[in-house]
Protein backbone atom coordinates (compact mmCIF):
# COMPACT_ATOMS: atom_id res chain seq x y z
CA UNK A 1 0.00 0.00 0.00
CA UNK A 2 0.82 3.93 -0.29
CA UNK A 3 1.47 4.84 3.19
CA UNK A 4 1.89 8.32 4.87
CA UNK A 5 3.72 8.54 7.64
CA UNK A 6 3.05 12.31 9.48
CA UNK A 7 6.20 12.00 12.41
CA UNK A 8 7.92 9.62 10.34
CA UNK A 9 11.85 10.73 12.11
CA UNK A 10 10.56 10.49 15.45
CA UNK A 11 11.66 7.83 17.80
CA UNK A 12 8.79 5.69 16.54
CA UNK A 13 8.42 6.84 13.33
CA UNK A 14 12.77 5.40 12.87
CA UNK A 15 11.59 1.79 13.47
CA UNK A 16 7.74 1.99 11.98
CA UNK A 17 9.16 3.46 8.65
CA UNK A 18 12.06 0.21 8.12
CA UNK A 19 9.38 -2.46 8.79
CA UNK A 20 6.66 -0.60 6.34
CA UNK A 21 9.56 -0.83 3.36
CA UNK A 22 10.49 -4.16 4.25
CA UNK A 23 6.79 -5.56 4.03
CA UNK A 24 7.01 -3.45 0.37
CA UNK A 25 4.65 -0.75 1.18
CA UNK A 26 5.49 2.61 -0.69
CA UNK A 27 5.88 5.14 1.82
CA UNK A 28 6.12 8.49 2.59
CA UNK A 29 6.73 10.05 5.70
CA UNK A 30 7.10 13.38 6.78
CA UNK A 31 9.26 16.06 9.18
CA UNK A 32 9.65 19.54 10.12
CA UNK A 33 13.42 19.66 9.40
CA UNK A 34 14.69 19.38 5.80
CA UNK A 35 18.12 18.17 8.21
CA UNK A 36 16.19 14.58 8.44
CA UNK A 37 15.21 14.15 4.74
CA UNK A 38 18.27 12.02 4.27
CA UNK A 39 17.30 10.15 7.03
CA UNK A 40 13.97 9.09 6.13
CA UNK A 41 15.33 8.57 2.21
CA UNK A 42 18.01 6.18 3.86
CA UNK A 43 14.94 4.42 5.35
CA UNK A 44 13.82 4.24 2.16
CA UNK A 45 11.06 6.51 2.42
CA UNK A 46 9.93 9.22 0.49
CA UNK A 47 10.90 12.11 2.31
CA UNK A 48 8.69 15.36 2.53
CA UNK A 49 8.95 18.17 4.94
CA UNK A 50 5.61 18.87 6.64
CA UNK A 51 4.34 21.44 9.25
CA UNK A 52 1.31 19.34 10.97
CA UNK A 53 0.17 22.64 12.17
CA UNK A 54 -0.44 23.89 8.61
CA UNK A 55 -3.14 22.93 7.35
CA UNK A 56 -2.24 24.09 4.06
CA UNK A 57 1.33 22.39 4.33
CA UNK A 58 -0.43 19.15 5.24
CA UNK A 59 -3.10 19.14 2.32
CA UNK A 60 -0.59 19.63 0.01
CA UNK A 61 1.85 16.66 1.31
CA UNK A 62 -1.23 14.39 1.35
CA UNK A 63 -2.89 15.41 -1.82
CA UNK A 64 0.94 14.74 -3.15
CA UNK A 65 1.35 11.66 -1.54
CA UNK A 66 -1.93 10.00 -2.78
CA UNK A 67 -1.98 7.43 0.12
CA UNK A 68 -3.71 4.53 1.09
CA UNK A 69 -3.47 5.36 4.57
CA UNK A 70 -2.09 7.83 6.71
CA UNK A 71 -0.65 7.13 10.31
CA UNK A 72 0.07 9.88 12.61
CA UNK A 73 3.02 9.43 14.62
CA UNK A 74 3.14 13.69 15.09
CA UNK A 75 4.67 14.94 18.49
CA UNK A 76 6.79 17.27 19.66
CA UNK A 77 8.52 16.28 23.22
CA UNK A 78 12.07 15.55 22.16
CA UNK A 79 14.57 17.96 24.23
CA UNK A 80 14.95 20.23 21.10
CA UNK A 81 10.89 20.93 20.75
CA UNK A 82 10.15 21.00 24.54
CA UNK A 83 13.08 20.94 26.80
CA UNK A 84 13.85 18.46 29.25
CA UNK A 85 10.92 16.37 30.68
CA UNK A 86 9.23 18.03 33.13
CA UNK A 87 6.11 16.20 34.58
CA UNK A 88 5.58 19.39 37.15
CA UNK A 89 4.67 21.31 34.61
CA UNK A 90 3.10 18.40 31.90
CA UNK A 91 0.76 20.98 30.74
CA UNK A 92 4.03 23.08 29.19
CA UNK A 93 6.55 20.42 28.39
CA UNK A 94 3.03 18.97 26.47
CA UNK A 95 1.98 22.17 24.78
CA UNK A 96 3.50 21.49 21.26
CA UNK A 97 2.33 17.83 21.43
CA UNK A 98 -1.19 18.59 22.60
CA UNK A 99 -1.92 20.85 19.32
CA UNK A 100 -0.45 18.15 17.59
CA UNK A 101 -3.14 16.06 18.75
CA UNK A 102 -5.89 17.83 18.53
CA UNK A 103 -5.20 20.68 15.54
CA UNK A 104 -2.66 18.31 13.66
CA UNK A 105 -5.20 15.38 13.84
CA UNK A 106 -7.99 17.68 12.36
CA UNK A 107 -5.39 18.52 9.81
CA UNK A 108 -4.62 15.07 8.85
CA UNK A 109 -8.28 14.03 8.87
CA UNK A 110 -9.13 17.04 6.83
CA UNK A 111 -6.71 15.81 3.89
CA UNK A 112 -7.78 12.64 4.28
CA UNK A 113 -11.14 13.20 3.46
CA UNK A 114 -10.41 16.13 1.03
CA UNK A 115 -8.40 13.58 -0.97
CA UNK A 116 -10.38 9.95 -0.48
CA UNK A 117 -7.92 8.30 1.82
CA UNK A 118 -9.73 5.08 3.20
CA UNK A 119 -8.13 4.51 6.37
CA UNK A 120 -6.39 6.46 9.13
CA UNK A 121 -4.12 5.63 12.17
CA UNK A 122 -3.36 7.67 15.10
CA UNK A 123 -0.85 7.45 18.10
CA UNK A 124 -2.31 7.50 21.52
CA UNK A 125 -1.12 7.01 24.84
CA UNK A 126 -1.91 4.67 27.63
CA UNK A 127 0.81 3.55 29.99
CA UNK A 128 -0.25 4.86 33.63
CA UNK A 129 -2.91 6.96 32.73
CA UNK A 130 -6.11 4.60 32.95
CA UNK A 131 -8.99 5.64 35.11
CA UNK A 132 -7.66 5.77 38.92
CA UNK A 133 -10.74 3.02 39.80
CA UNK A 134 -11.78 -0.05 39.80
CA UNK A 135 -8.52 -3.05 39.41
CA UNK A 136 -5.24 -1.86 38.58
CA UNK A 137 -5.13 -3.14 34.58
CA UNK A 138 -7.27 -1.41 32.04
CA UNK A 139 -9.07 -2.44 28.93
CA UNK A 140 -10.25 -0.80 25.99
CA UNK A 141 -13.45 -0.12 26.92
CA UNK A 142 -12.39 1.72 29.99
CA UNK A 143 -11.74 5.48 29.81
CA UNK A 144 -8.51 7.52 30.37
CA UNK A 145 -7.90 8.94 33.65
CA UNK A 146 -9.21 13.27 32.73
CA UNK A 147 -6.22 14.09 35.40
CA UNK A 148 -8.82 16.71 36.00
CA UNK A 149 -7.04 20.14 38.02
CA UNK A 150 -3.48 18.69 37.27
CA UNK A 151 -0.88 19.94 34.57
CA UNK A 152 -1.69 16.90 32.64
CA UNK A 153 -5.64 17.64 32.18
CA UNK A 154 -4.37 19.61 28.54
CA UNK A 155 -2.95 16.32 27.52
CA UNK A 156 -5.80 14.24 28.56
CA UNK A 157 -8.32 16.24 26.70
CA UNK A 158 -6.15 16.01 23.87
CA UNK A 159 -5.68 12.65 23.73
CA UNK A 160 -9.44 11.86 24.25
CA UNK A 161 -10.15 14.31 21.08
CA UNK A 162 -7.55 11.80 19.31
CA UNK A 163 -10.22 8.74 20.29
CA UNK A 164 -13.40 10.98 19.72
CA UNK A 165 -12.71 12.51 15.89
CA UNK A 166 -10.58 9.06 14.64
CA UNK A 167 -12.83 6.36 16.42
CA UNK A 168 -15.89 8.58 14.65
CA UNK A 169 -14.13 8.62 10.83
CA UNK A 170 -13.66 4.68 10.86
CA UNK A 171 -9.74 4.85 11.84
CA UNK A 172 -7.96 3.10 14.63
CA UNK A 173 -6.43 4.33 17.32
CA UNK A 174 -3.32 3.11 19.23
CA UNK A 175 -2.44 3.84 22.85
CA UNK A 176 1.00 3.05 22.97
CA UNK A 177 2.86 2.25 26.80
CA UNK A 178 5.31 3.93 27.83
CA UNK A 179 8.45 3.34 25.17
CA UNK A 180 11.67 2.32 25.69
CA UNK A 181 14.12 1.21 23.00
CA UNK A 182 16.73 2.55 20.78
CA UNK A 183 16.31 6.19 21.41
CA UNK A 184 13.93 6.35 24.13
CA UNK A 185 16.14 5.47 27.10
CA UNK A 186 18.40 8.16 28.14
CA UNK A 187 15.56 10.66 29.53
CA UNK A 188 14.37 7.25 31.94
CA UNK A 189 17.83 6.08 32.71
CA UNK A 190 19.29 9.08 33.20
CA UNK A 191 17.68 9.89 36.64
CA UNK A 192 17.50 6.77 37.79
CA UNK A 193 21.30 6.29 37.55
CA UNK A 194 21.31 9.66 39.44
CA UNK A 195 19.02 8.49 41.65
CA UNK A 196 16.85 11.11 40.97
CA UNK A 197 13.48 9.13 40.26
CA UNK A 198 12.51 7.48 43.45
CA UNK A 199 9.99 4.85 44.35
CA UNK A 200 6.98 7.19 45.97
CA UNK A 201 4.98 5.97 49.10
CA UNK A 202 3.81 2.62 48.53
CA UNK A 203 4.71 2.75 44.54
CA UNK A 204 1.79 0.91 44.22
CA UNK A 205 1.41 2.75 41.00
CA UNK A 206 0.96 0.66 37.75
CA UNK A 207 2.38 0.96 34.93
CA UNK A 208 2.33 -0.47 31.26
CA UNK A 209 5.36 -0.94 28.64
CA UNK A 210 6.06 -1.44 24.93
CA UNK A 211 9.27 -1.51 23.48
CA UNK A 212 9.49 0.53 20.38
CA UNK A 213 10.04 -2.59 17.77
CA UNK A 214 6.99 -3.96 19.38
CA UNK A 215 4.77 -0.81 19.48
CA UNK A 216 5.79 -0.71 15.39
CA UNK A 217 4.86 -4.32 14.48
CA UNK A 218 1.51 -3.54 15.92
CA UNK A 219 1.16 -0.35 14.04
CA UNK A 220 2.00 -2.38 10.78
CA UNK A 221 -0.88 -4.98 11.52
CA UNK A 222 -3.31 -1.81 12.11
CA UNK A 223 -2.35 -0.38 9.10
CA UNK A 224 -2.73 -3.68 6.66
CA UNK A 225 -5.45 -4.89 8.12
CA UNK A 226 -7.29 -1.40 8.28
CA UNK A 227 -8.02 -1.89 11.87
CA UNK A 228 -11.12 0.18 13.18
CA UNK A 229 -11.34 1.23 17.21
CA UNK A 230 -8.95 1.57 19.98
CA UNK A 231 -6.09 -0.61 20.60
CA UNK A 232 -4.15 -1.07 24.05
CA UNK A 233 -0.21 -1.46 22.57
CA UNK A 234 1.38 -2.74 25.78
CA UNK A 235 2.91 -5.48 26.73
CA UNK A 236 1.92 -8.75 29.11
CA UNK A 237 3.07 -7.19 32.27
CA UNK A 238 1.29 -4.28 33.40
CA UNK A 239 3.70 -3.82 36.94
CA UNK A 240 3.51 -1.27 40.01
CA UNK A 241 6.40 1.36 40.05
CA UNK A 242 8.08 -0.51 43.32
CA UNK A 243 9.09 -3.54 41.16
CA UNK A 244 9.56 -2.20 37.20
CA UNK A 245 11.67 0.72 38.99
CA UNK A 246 14.10 -1.37 41.01
CA UNK A 247 14.44 -3.63 38.19
CA UNK A 248 15.50 -1.12 35.84
CA UNK A 249 17.94 0.36 38.26
CA UNK A 250 19.78 -3.09 38.57
CA UNK A 251 19.78 -3.00 34.67
CA UNK A 252 21.31 0.18 34.46
CA UNK A 253 24.04 -0.68 37.16
CA UNK A 254 22.66 2.10 39.45
CA UNK A 255 22.39 1.85 43.08
CA UNK A 256 18.72 0.85 44.19
CA UNK A 257 16.01 3.60 44.07
CA UNK A 258 15.45 5.97 47.06
CA UNK A 259 11.65 5.91 48.63
CA UNK A 260 10.01 9.13 49.49
CA UNK A 261 6.62 9.47 50.99
CA UNK A 262 4.47 11.25 48.87
CA UNK A 263 4.26 14.48 50.52
CA UNK A 264 7.61 15.31 49.90
CA UNK A 265 7.49 13.71 46.56
CA UNK A 266 4.40 16.04 45.40
CA UNK A 267 6.36 19.61 45.75
CA UNK A 268 9.37 18.37 44.63
CA UNK A 269 8.03 16.30 41.45
CA UNK A 270 4.20 17.49 40.98
CA UNK A 271 1.41 15.86 41.34
CA UNK A 272 1.56 13.70 38.00
CA UNK A 273 4.14 12.14 39.21
CA UNK A 274 2.84 11.16 42.54
CA UNK A 275 -0.68 10.09 40.94
CA UNK A 276 1.78 8.07 38.17
CA UNK A 277 3.35 6.00 40.88
CA UNK A 278 1.12 5.33 43.66
CA UNK A 279 -2.13 5.42 41.73
CA UNK A 280 -1.50 4.73 38.15
CA UNK A 281 -3.76 2.09 36.05
CA UNK A 282 -1.76 0.07 33.39
CA UNK A 283 -3.63 -1.63 30.46
CA UNK A 284 -4.51 -5.19 29.05
CA UNK A 285 -2.99 -5.88 25.16
CA UNK A 286 -5.71 -8.64 25.24
CA UNK A 287 -7.93 -6.84 22.03
CA UNK A 288 -4.64 -6.70 20.16
CA UNK A 289 -3.22 -9.25 20.27
CA UNK A 290 -6.85 -11.61 19.45
CA UNK A 291 -7.83 -9.32 16.66
CA UNK A 292 -4.87 -8.07 15.50
CA UNK A 293 -2.47 -11.53 15.67
CA UNK A 294 -0.30 -9.38 17.43
CA UNK A 295 3.04 -10.89 18.33
CA UNK A 296 5.71 -9.36 21.00
CA UNK A 297 9.54 -9.55 20.44
CA UNK A 298 9.56 -8.19 24.53
CA UNK A 299 6.53 -9.60 25.90
CA UNK A 300 8.03 -8.22 28.96
CA UNK A 301 9.72 -5.11 30.26
CA UNK A 302 12.07 -7.48 32.27
CA UNK A 303 13.24 -8.84 28.69
CA UNK A 304 13.58 -5.61 27.06
CA UNK A 305 15.28 -3.39 30.30
CA UNK A 306 17.86 -5.96 30.16
CA UNK A 307 18.83 -6.41 26.74
CA UNK A 308 18.72 -2.68 26.00
CA UNK A 309 20.99 -1.74 28.65
CA UNK A 310 23.38 -4.92 28.46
Amino acid sequence: MRVFVAGGAGVLGRRLVPQLVARGHQVTATTTSTARLGLLEQMGAEAVVMDGLDAVSVGEAVAKARPEVIVHQMTAISVKRAGKADMKHMDRWFAGTNRLRTEGTDHLLAAAEATGVPHFVAQAYGAWNGIREGGWVKTEQDGLDPMTGTPAEPGMAALGHVENVVVKAGGAVLRYGWFYGPGAMDDLVGPVRKRQFPVVGSGAGYCSWIHLDDAASATVLAVEQQARGVFNIVDDEPAPANEWLPYLAACAGAKRPMRIPAWLARPLAGDVAVLMLTEGRGFSNAKAKAELGWQLRYPSWRQGFKEELA
